[in-house]
Formats: C-alpha cells, sequence, structure tokens
C-alpha cells in the first residue's frame, strides 16, 4: 500500500512537494528532483579529475623526456633512433603551453643542460671526448629577467678543466655573456656581448709544484698562486669602434614551467632541454 502525504509546515501561499513512500524502502522519494541534483553532483566531480589527469599526463611525459636523453651523454652520444624517440618526445610536452607568453619570473634563474643538438654545443662535448688535456663539466644558462618586461641578460656557463693542472671538472668557468630582446611571444634575440674565464681552481698537484708544502713559501710564488686563483680574462664582442652589431642568434622557447626549459635555435640549429638548478652565482 502507498501513503501520499504532504508537509503541513508550509505556509498556505507555497506550493507543496508531494513525497511518496514505497514499500521496504526507508528513502523518500521525488521522481524528478532527485535526478536533476545526480547530475549536477556528477559534473562537478569530473572537471576537477580531468584537470588532474591531464597534469599527470604532463608529467608523464616531461619524465619520458628525460628518459629518453639519460643516456645520450648530453646528445654526444644521440644515435639517429634517439634522436627521434627524443624529437618525438620533446614535440609531446612542448604541446602543452605552445603559444603562451613568456612569464621572465618563471624564466629568471639557473638551468642545467641536460641534452641538446646545436652543433655549437656538440663539437665542445666531442674536443672533451676525444682530447686527453681538456675535460668538460656542467653547462648551465642563467637567466637574469625577473623585472623585466621585454628582455635581460642571459649567460652561457660552461665548467671545464684540464687533468692535473686544475680540478676535475670545474678547474674554470667560460661564461658567454649577452643581452636579449622577446620579439614575439615565444621568441628571443640574443646579442653577444662579451666572452671571459673566471673562477680558476688549480690543482693540488700544480699548488705542490709553484710552491712546495714542505718548503717556506717565498713572496714570489704566493703571488703567482693569488694569480692564478684570481685570474680573469675578459674579450668583448661587440666593437665599439666600428659601431658593428656583435653576431647574435634568434631561439624559440618552446616550453616552460617550473622545473623544465625546451628551446630550438631558429634555422636548424639544434634544441635543448633544460632543467632548473641552483642558482648559480657568477
Amino acid at each position: 500500500m502507498e501513503i501520499a502525504f504532504a508537509a503541513s509546515v508550509y505556509p498556505t501561499n507555497v506550493k507543496r512537494v508531494i513525497y511518496e513512500i514505497r514499500p521496504h524502502s526507508s528513502k523518500l522519494v521525488t521522481n524528478k528532483r532527485r535526478s536533476f541534483h545526480n547530475k549536477f553532483l556528477c559534473s562537478v566531480a569530473v572537471a576537477p579529475d580531468r584537470n588532474r589527469v591531464s597534469e599527470v599526463e604532463l608529467e608523464n611525459k616531461k619524465h619520458n623526456l628525460l628518459l629518453a636523453v639519460q643516456d645520450t651523454q648530453r646528445g654526444l652520444a644521440a644515435t639517429a633512433d634517439q634522436r627521434s624517440i627524443i624529437e618525438e618526445a620533446l614535440v609531446s610536452v612542448e604541446g602543452y603551453n605552445m603559444g603562451a607568453p613568456l612569464d621572465m619570473a618563471v624564466l629568471d634563474g639557473t638551468w642545467r643542460l641536460q641534452y641538446t643538438s646545436a652543433p655549437d654545443v656538440v663539437v665542445l662535448l666531442e674536443a672533451a671526448a676525444r682530447l686527453p688535456f681538456f675535460q668538460v663539466g656542467q653547462i648551465f644558462q642563467k637567466f637574469e629577467c625577473r623585472d623585466q618586461l621585454r628582455g635581460g641578460v642571459i649567460r652561457n656557463v660552461v665548467r671545464w678543466s684540464i687533468p692535473n693542472l686544475l680540478e676535475e671538472q670545474e678547474g674554470a668557468t667560460l661564461v658567454v655573456s649577452a643581452k636579449f630582446d622577446v620579439v614575439s611571444v615565444r621568441n628571443i634575440y640574443l646579442q653577444f656581448e662579451e666572452i671571459k674565464v673566471q673562477d680558476i681552481n688549480i690543482s693540488e698537484q700544480l699548488q705542490a709544484l709553484i710552491a712546495p708544502a714542505l718548503l717556506p713559501r717565498s713572496f714570489l710564488s704566493l703571488q703567482i698562486l693569488q694569480f692564478l686563483r684570481t685570474f680573469r680574462a675578459q674579450v668583448p664582442v661587440r666593437n665599439p669602434g666600428t659601431g658593428r652589431r656583435s653576431v647574435g642568434g634568434l631561439y624559440y622557447l618552446s616550453y616552460l614551467d617550473q622545473n623544465m626549459l625546451l628551446g630550438r635555435a631558429v634555422g636548424g640549429g639544434g634544441v635543448f632541454v633544460f632543467t632548473k638548478a641552483q642558482p648559480l652565482e657568477l
């Protein structure tokens, strides 16, 4: 038997809602309102899940890209098949914020090179692999643009060494400085300004040769050590006397977030994969 009733607490001028109580059921049922309520709850719950899935997919693609470049020695030992896989993984990540304006606050900072196919960097890595008296350590790009809107300064930093004369991997630092301007949504133009060598860290063997620890160190030997430790050579790229601009380059920053930076040298100059590093003091 079905029992129908109306709530008597409603005012007479308000439309009453009739509920039905069915046998063997403890639930109040409304014919149309419950289905609408369920649909509303479903639409609210699905939207965050899609965003979460998208973020997980992006992180997985970034992880796959880093796995693809892991055994390539920063691009030096990459085979044709590996380069193809890396290009596919790179394009997959690039699609996530393609066309979005550059965020200077996110770009600002130090980025460590994980992979490149740029010939001017690969030849440096090849030289270190072939020459026993030359080593290349970490390679960084440091952007200084936090408070800028349309440009800033970029410094390409290469740690290098000469075995037995300088400390391993970080015996000296080569810094190539350039100014850059944002010329479109994602393109920047670099104007190289200066090349310098700094932070000379001589090896213990060389220190012992210049100033043996078992003998009294003379003023001259101490001066030589101090000179080597503080040595800095600077070569300007721009020639102010002729008024000519220095060599520059156009780069497309194809992806940027808090921990990854991807770029392409326009004109077939290679691709770059960077990850965020600790701040670098120069």
